[in-house]
């Protein structure tokens, strides 16, 4: 599966992190894909939390390797708030 956007986050903090992807996400059309490199525990668990609470999808978590903790997650972009609540 290949994203259309690349987005390396490994040297941020939150709360910039999802600052950062949220930013790139709006820069999207709906269904196009975003592969984001994160680091760390944090932005593993708030990255993908807050993507879905935007009424994004996320289409995979996967560990880049055995021995550094940065991984990839994909995100499709959902439709607007507008559009889901209409």
């Amino acid at each position: 599966m290949e994203a259309q956007y690349q987005l390396d986050i490994t040297r941020d903090t939150c709360p910039i992190t999802f600052v950062r992807t949220k930013l790139q996400i709006e820069k999207m059309a709906v269904g196009e894909l975003l592969r984001v490199r994160l680091r760390g525990r944090e932005p593993l668990e708030n990255v993908p939390r807050s993507a879905r609470e935007e009424g994004h999808e996320i289409v995979a978590i996967e560990r880049e390797d055995a021995i550094s903790d940065v991984h990839c997650v994909m995100i499709r972009k959902g439709p607007a708030k507008a559009d889901r609540d209409a």
